[in-house]
């Protein structure tokens, strides 16, 4: 598959280096010739310092011989041109990054129009999954999969003597449930049976709900199933304003603290019930006179990792029942499991997870990135001509950095064995280090053409 990627910005370099590890062929242009040149030292895809907007620089790249254009560039509206010019010169398929609200208001006409397959926004697509988390009932990170049928759920384990030196084979807690993946110190960990626990891990878990329950409750775990009835949201930018949006749909009471009075201003018009606070939201008296203690939740989505992850601590802190940090340095990844913040969520990661689900095609149902990147699970719908269909799991031969964690097979959820057969028609929830990605398309590749090759192109 060959993928351009116009603007080489933290979405086209996390692109190409999700889609370098997936061996496609990728190409990155940008206009800027020193982050080029950054590039070359850590990837190996081609780089092209070009103005992707210029029809001579399409044409010229052959632009009619590429599967998928992205184009991610600062502007909404040049990456708007440059998908609708790729298209009028037989691009098959173009992505393309837009995040204005009044843009996102008319999507339809827009793509529609224009002539572009996908649009994503990383601000919406990151409040979702912030309203998604806020009105669970967990109080820590859940995501599901099978249409709600396979729930996966982290769980600090913290110094928990029931856990800690325990290999994994010998737990009597994990009736109906799977550890999938194991946060060790910034690393993800694909464990087998005789993994030991550490001491303040963070253990990825899968299973049904109610078996996840009961796992928390011989554990002594608090369920906390509070529901999120009031939310402050430090910072009015576009993140910001598209939760307070959906948060109000839900019925949730909104306080917005934001700097600056302009934005306030817009704020106020655009959104019906959500009280605007105009001032510093790192003030601590600020806060205490808006009456954080008695909020149900915390989100700090400001520009500024630091000031999130602080003001998510003080929200803790001040008896705060969830609390989420926006992050945009993969390098602050590392420290979240060790601070006391529920959730620490990146924008750039969310939303290379949504491109990479269309990527791959219409039996890749859903792909989700775990720390940073370094993992992902990806639910697949198979077919009777993959490979891994009819055999026993422990015949498949998974490299050691594979797990299946879950298999969806007529509407009943099976935690597999060694001895467990995939069916046609199943859905499997599949764990892998985005290092082991490629080897598991081989694996999964059918005779004729190939999974994903048919994926691709099939929308």
């Amino acid at each position: 598959m060959k993928v351009m990627i116009v603007g080489a910005g933290k979405l086209g370099y996390r692109l190409a280096e999700l889609m370098d590890n997936e061996d496609i062929e990728v190409t990155l242009i940008d206009t800027n010739l020193k982050t080029l040149e950054r590039i070359n030292d850590h990837l190996d895809v081609l780089t092209v310092a070009a103005n992707g907007i210029q029809i001579g620089a399409l044409k010229e790249l052959d632009i009619q011989t590429y599967d998928l254009l992205i184009a991610a560039t600062n502007s909404d509206e040049t990456n708007t041109l440059i998908c609708s010019l790729a298209k009028k010169l037989n691009c098959k398929k173009t992505i393309a990054r837009i995040r204005n609200p009044e843009f996102t208001e008319q999507l339809d006409f827009v793509k529609n129009e224009m002539g572009i397959d996908h649009i994503i926004n990383p601000d919406l697509t990151t409040a979702i999954e912030i309203e998604r988390y806020l009105l669970k009932s967990y109080n820590f990170y859940s995501d599901d999969f099978a249409k709600g049928k396979v729930s996966m759920v982290d769980f600090h384990i913290g110094n928990m003597d029931s856990l800690v030196g325990e290999k994994i084979m010998d737990l009597k807690c994990l009736e109906g449930l799977l550890i999938t993946a194991i946060s060790r110190d910034g690393e993800l960990i694909i464990p087998s049976g005789s993994t030991e626990l550490a001491k303040n891990d963070v253990i990825h878990i899968i299973g049904k709900g109610k078996n996840i329950n009961l796992f928390g409750e011989k554990l002594k775990i608090n369920m906390d199933k509070k529901r999120t009835k009031r939310a402050m949201i430090l910072g009015g930018g576009k993140i910001g304003y598209y939760l307070a949006q959906r948060l109000e749909s839900s019925n949730v009471a909104v306080t917005i603290v934001e700097k600056d009075k302009e934005r306030c201003k817009y704020l106020s018009e655009k959104l019906n019930h959500a009280l605007i606070i105009h001032g510093d939201g790192t003030d601590i008296n600020l806060l205490e006179e808006e009456d954080l203690s008695s909020q149900d939740a915390f989100i700090g989505v400001t520009g500024y990792d630091e000031q999130n992850l602080l003001m998510a601590l003080v929200a803790k802190q001040m008896g705060v029942n969830k609390t989420i940090a926006k992050i945009s340095r993969p390098n602050y990844i590392n420290i979240i499991d060790n601070l006391d913040i529920d959730v620490a969520l990146n924008p750039i990661n969310i939303t290379a997870s949504d491109i990479l689900r269309f990527v791959r095609g219409g039996k890749v149902v859903s792909v989700s990135l775990l720390l940073g990147g370094q993992g992902e699970v990806t639910e697949i719908i198979t077919s009777k001509d993959f490979p891994i269909v009819g055999k026993p799991i422990a015949k498949l031969g998974l490299p050691e950095g594979i797990i299946i964690g879950a298999i969806v097979h007529n509407g009943e959820v099976i935690i597999p064995n060694g001895n467990t057969i995939i069916h046609p028609g199943d859905r499997i929830v599949v764990f892998s280090l985005t290092s082991d990605m490629a080897a598991f398309k081989k694996m999964v590749k059918p005779t004729k053409g190939g999974i994903f090759s048919e994926l691709w192109g099939s929308h």
